[in-house]
């Protein structure tokens, strides 16, 4: 039968078919079609269930599992028609069930409702969405890896409040995102543990009068625990708001990604040269190589965050209980997910076909007073303490502004007069080729941490 008007499975308690305007209102077909996979999976393990306790038959069991093994493979193929009049996923699929076997089918849903069944639909695509989220990560750090071995031995001015701070290598700045994007693979991995628990079997909202066996249906769908209080198993949503949140923050770090390399790639900086097949023209100007994918990856990050306030926002009134705002929660975590899937394989794409052009980046390298800080520490290993070396510094760097020119090219006479403590060997501690060798503590810009971090990145990935 049809669940149009007075056939739906709801439609006895009312007096009149529900209007076509409220059927195109209510309905969620249009955006969780993609759930089926996972309806039709958590209805055979329920059935399964079922069968084990002797609330269905073996035959019917089987019937069952054909059943819903040839919807499967009619959606795969396109085949399959979705009525919109079915509401949602697992209406449309229990539909076509019923019309291929009959009664065995009106019997899956027995001591189930949409309720839990669109909670477990949700936990069990999160979890595997959560998995190439992860892979996806590793990917581009991977690029970002290749890119500090091949490359990273260019000294460049790293920045802090987009000012020249201190000289880094470029393998060190590649290394600074890899980190980024590991916590971002943690916070997935940390959020797939609450993802990972069936709320199966907790019905509408109270459970079950009928002997169902949770534990059962969670281990055949590979869950190591089932939710403790059927009342919360239906209206959580906690998982697909960390799910979010852990998208929005990767996204953020790819917008951070995004902005220094559109920065870079300007001729005023010429840090680094992106492939065409990544770059734009314009429909004006005919010079123009423009980083479009990277001020996309940057603008898509507002539609991640955006997702995310739509979540909490929808979660923050709901009284306990499902209730049908939730119906909402898949638009934004499904567009989240695309969001950002499209943005870190883009992401890699452009790591691994953009290179550093060293001669830019050393032309004017010594401008800046990179080598400030450098300076500073050398007087702290004569005794200088660091309030005062500071203070010297500043005055030398004021003195250089005025004669135009580095520290490195004062004499040792104009250094002297400032602090005598100063002796010759003060130009081994300055230059950016100098102060990138001379870092010393774990996990600094220069070469040796570089190595360790390659080498650790390496063993990780």
């Amino acid at each position: 039968m049809s669940p149009k008007g007075k056939d739906k499975s709801w439609q006895a308690r009312m007096s009149v078919a529900q209007d076509e305007l409220a059927i195109n209102f209510v309905e969620s077909l249009s955006y969780d079609t993609r759930l089926y996979k996972y309806d039709i999976a958590g209805s055979i393990a329920h059935a399964q269930m079922l069968t084990d306790q002797k609330l269905i038959t073996k035959k019917e069991l089987s019937e069952i599992k054909k059943g819903l093994t040839e919807i499967s493979e009619q959606i795969d193929a396109g085949k399959f028609k979705f009525d919109i009049a079915c509401e949602d996923i697992h209406m449309v699929i229990e539909a076509a069930l019923i019309k291929k076997i009959g009664d065995a089918g009106r019997k899956l849903h027995t001591g189930r409702s949409r309720n839990d069944q669109v909670a477990l639909d949700m936990r069990l695509w999160t979890r595997d969405e959560i998995d190439i989220m992860v892979t996806l990560l590793e990917d581009l750090q991977r690029a970002l890896v290749k890119l500090a071995k091949d490359q990273g031995q260019v000294v460049m001015p790293g920045y802090t409040h987009l000012q020249r701070a201190q000289p880094i290598l470029s393998g060190s700045y590649c290394m600074a995102y890899v980190e980024q994007f590991q916590r971002d693979k943690e916070r997935f991995i940390d959020a797939a543990k609450r993802v990972n628990v069936s709320p199966i079997g907790s019905g509408a909202l109270a459970g079950s009068s009928l002997p169902l066996d949770r534990e059962k249906t969670a281990s055949l769908l590979g869950f190591p625990a089932i939710t403790r209080n059927s009342i919360d198993s239906i209206s959580d949503r906690d998982f697909c708001l960390e799910f979010v949140f852990a998208a929005s923050t990767a996204a953020m770090h790819l917008s951070r990604l995004a902005e220094d390399w559109i920065i870079y790639a300007t001729q005023e900086f010429g840090f680094i040269k992106i492939s065409d097949a990544y770059s734009t023209g314009s429909s004006m100007m005919p010079q123009k190589r423009n980083p479009d994918m990277l001020e996309l990856i940057r603008g898509k990050c507002s539609s991640v965050y955006g997702n995310l306030m739509a979540l909490m926002t929808m979660m923050k009134g709901i009284p306990a209980g499902y209730n049908r705002d939730m119906q909402e929660d898949k638009k934004q975590v499904f567009d989240a997910a695309d969001t950002l899937r499209a943005s870190l394989a883009m992401a890699a794409a452009i790591v691994s076909n953009t290179d550093f052009v060293p001669e830019n980046i050393s032309n004017g390298l010594e401008e800046g007073f990179l080598d400030a800080t450098a300076l500073a520490e050398y007087c702290v290993r004569k005794s200088v303490p660091f309030r005062q070396a500071h203070q010297i510094v500043g005055k030398l760097v004021a003195l250089c502004d005025t004669k135009k020119c580095t520290l490195a090219q004062l004499s040792l006479d104009e250094m002297q007069t400032l602090c005598d403590k100063i002796d010759k060997d003060v130009y081994n501690s300055l230059s950016t080729a100098n102060v990138v060798a001379g870092y010393n503590v774990a996990g600094s810009a220069g070469k040796k941490q570089l190595k360790q971090q390659i080498a650790f990145w390496d063993k990780i990935l």
